[in-house]
């Protein structure tokens, strides 16, 4: 996820019934005829639906699923990449982007590729560890490193054949997407937005890494924009010297093609700083921030945008999944986008025109009452912007859907959504600028669903809900559909689950020692399907105990596994959840209150992303620090946070913190400890 959460150092034809829509095609899924049907794309196919239309695995028989085989990956903490099968081979990344490849059937590790991105330090201080997977093209597998490098390796051996960097020295912007390919070239953008980062897309040659276009997402300033009509049109949306203050944008996770319209469709992130008066002052949507926008496919040249949010003040990504389908709308077939952004709504948009269908909520959303499809505008409540001071809103800035896939289904006409809850205050605090441009926040829970996550099932054509499941936790898994009527999730209490894709209940659960928030695919191999999913919890732990599910740091084995019928294989036991607290302290250390006090919220801007809010932490991507041995000595603490001394294990050297700064960070950290001590 990225987001202010994030400031520490996601060729079968069928027919649907109920008048919902037409055909759709699905790209490699063959059915179960024998061969292999694989997963050749990010979300199974370049419609980005998360479907297979696999049917060896339904409803009658996925009482007999079970565990074909697993992998472990000791060096790994918190996995989010979707794999790829192509050819019967797993292609996926771990935290740090290092490269798997492993066969699809036995489970057997073929390669595995380290782009070592501790070796560009500062970069990590932008990002907590995690990457979202890799693309495959013609013998080729390309991943985006954190540093910013767009690396190609060969598939067969998983040696690097070209590497470009794409973003320009000294950038703040990350890379934790995967790639995308379509006609010879690779496609990538990045994040940085919180920081002010002006965002772009860039397609690269698959064969050789030459940057074919570049289009980016926000305008720059006068002389940037010379000559350039889209950039002018977009700047006369800003006001004041705005791109001396950032402006943001960054596309930091989906993209999708449109093979049939040979078109791009680009989703962009917020616009910073958060506070609108500081980055554009009088007013302006500022475009292209929380936007779709199309491009052509060959030149990158603008075709058109959608804006969700104009004038983004809550740090509203909308950089969530974008799937492609024909629906009948009304009696007529549509050519559509779907997208369930981060500000609540479920949006139908024709891709042809990038007009509006529809719009509906999928959940708790207060910030809006509706979307006006006249004008493709909010109607936004009165006051949310807190120019009349603090105003609580839902969702808060993760929204109710954030990376984490989403599936739409062609037989049921539904698109299932791994859905969040939880509310926001804001309001400005004039004294302090800089990334949240005087922004004060905090979370808010009003009602017995705030602070969990659910499994919804929502009816794009008659813009309403018709099934929820509810989870116990926040931050669960991403979700996969399929042609046998299921539809496939993981969940933080470490369940993953094949659900009735109709009703929504349970048929089978598999307990894999280890909460879940990667997305699961299908793939079939000499007649066998398969259902796979990487499991490794984590996310980012500013969200404090919203984001525990007690799991600790390390106690788990990070696993990719493998299910199919009548398999039978036994995962190891492994450590059960712990809420409970395991501080280490030494009682003989003073701790002075007022560097205590002095160091909560260098922690809180600092560290609290991967160690968590208040010093709490989830378990991953980063310790309980008030467990921690380390933490116990000022020194220690300056050799891991200056020095760098856990750099290869993903931990960030943060040596703008002087000592003076370290020691009250460890002082608030001892001060976590001790009182976690207390009875």
């Amino acid at each position: 996820m990225k987001s202010w959460l994030l400031r520490c150092a996601l060729g079968c034809w069928l027919l649907a019934g109920a008048g919902h829509l037409s055909v759709l095609a699905i790209g490699a899924h063959r059915g179960d005829s024998g061969g292999t049907v694989g997963w050749p794309d990010h979300n199974g196919s370049s419609d980005e639906t998360s479907y297979s239309a696999l049917t060896q695995i339904g409803k009658t028989n996925v009482e007999r699923l079970g565990l074909a085989w697993y992998l472990d990956l000791p060096d790994e903490q918190m996995l989010e990449a979707t794999p790829l099968e192509v050819n019967g081979v797993l292609y996926f990344t771990g935290s740090r982007a290092t490269v798997y490849a492993v066969d699809a059937a036995s489970g057997k590790l073929r390669w595995s590729y380290d782009p070592e991105v501790w070796r560009f330090a500062q970069k990590m201080r932008y990002i907590m560890p995690a990457n979202r997977g890799v693309a495959y093209a013609a013998g080729r597998v390309f991943v985006g490193a954190t540093d910013g490098r767009l690396i190609a390796l060969d598939a067969q051996s998983g040696k690097p054949l070209w590497s470009v960097d794409t973003m320009s020295p000294g950038s703040v912007q990350t890379i934790t997407g995967a790639p995308r390919v379509f006609d010879g070239k690779v496609v990538i953008g990045q994040g940085g937005s919180d920081f002010g980062a002006r965002g772009y897309v860039t397609a690269y040659d698959q064969a050789t890494g030459r940057q074919i276009w570049r289009f980016y997402t926000a305008p720059g300033s006068p002389d940037d924009n010379r000559g350039d009509p889209v950039m002018e049109r977009a700047a006369a949306t800003w006001n004041g010297e705005f791109w001396k203050k950032g402006t943001g944008a960054g596309p930091w996770d989906n993209i999708t093609f449109d093979k049939a319209l040979n078109r791009v469709y680009i989703g962009t992130g917020n616009a910073a700083p958060y506070d609108p008066e500081e980055r554009s002052p009088g007013g302006g949507d500022n475009l292209f921030t929380a936007s779709i926008v199309a491009l052509d496919a060959d030149t990158g040249k603008y075709v058109w945008h959608y804006q969700v949010n104009p004038r983004d003040s809550w740090d509203y990504d909308d950089t969530q999944q974008m799937a492609l389908a024909d629906l009948n709308i009304a009696g007529k077939t549509r050519r559509v986008l779907m997208q369930a952004p981060k500000n609540g709504f479920l949006y139908v948009i024709d891709r042809v025109t990038g007009k509006p269908i529809s719009a509906g909520k999928i959940g708790k959303v207060t910030w809006a009452d509706h979307i006006d499809l006249a004008t493709g505008r909010p109607v936004e409540e009165e006051g949310i912007r807190y120019q009349h001071g603090e105003v609580t809103i839902w969702p808060q800035p993760a929204g109710t859907h954030n990376w984490h896939t989403m599936s739409f289904d062609p037989r049921t006409g539904l698109v299932y959504i791994p859905y969040l809850q939880l509310g926001m205050s804001f309001s400005k605090r004039v004294s302090e600028k800089g990334m949240l441009g005087g922004v004060a926040m905090h979370l808010v829970k009003q009602d017995a669903e705030d602070g969990k996550g659910a499994l919804l099932a929502y009816d794009p054509v008659q813009q309403k809900p018709v099934w929820k499941v509810q989870h116990a936790y926040y931050w669960n898994g991403g979700v996969m559909s399929t042609a046998g009527g299921l539809v496939f999730q993981g969940a933080a209490d470490g369940w993953f689950s094949a659900y009735d894709a109709s009703t929504g209940e349970r048929l089978w659960r598999f307990n894999a020692g280890l909460g879940i928030i990667a997305a699961p695919i299908s793939y079939s191999i000499e007649g066998h399907q398969y259902v796979a999913v990487l499991v490794g919890y984590g996310g980012s732990n500013s969200l404090g105990d919203m984001m525990n599910a007690g799991w600790k740091y390390g106690a788990q084995p990070r696993r990719l596994l493998a299910f199919r019928l009548g398999a039978a294989a036994v995962l190891p036991r492994s450590a059960p959840q712990d809420f409970s607290v395991h501080p280490v302290d030494d009682p003989s250390i003073k701790i002075d209150a007022a560097d205590a006090a002095a160091g909560e919220p260098l922690f809180t801007a600092h560290c609290s992303g991967c160690h968590g809010l208040n010093a709490v932490s989830a378990g991953a991507p980063a310790p309980d620090l008030r467990e921690s041995a380390v933490a116990t000595n000022c020194d220690s603490l300056w050799t891991a946070v200056h020095d760098g001394v856990f750099l290869k294990k993903g931990m960030a050297r943060l040596d703008q913190l002087d000592g003076a700064q370290v020691g009250k960070i460890c002082a608030y950290i001892r001060s976590r400890a001790r009182a976690a001590r207390s009875p």
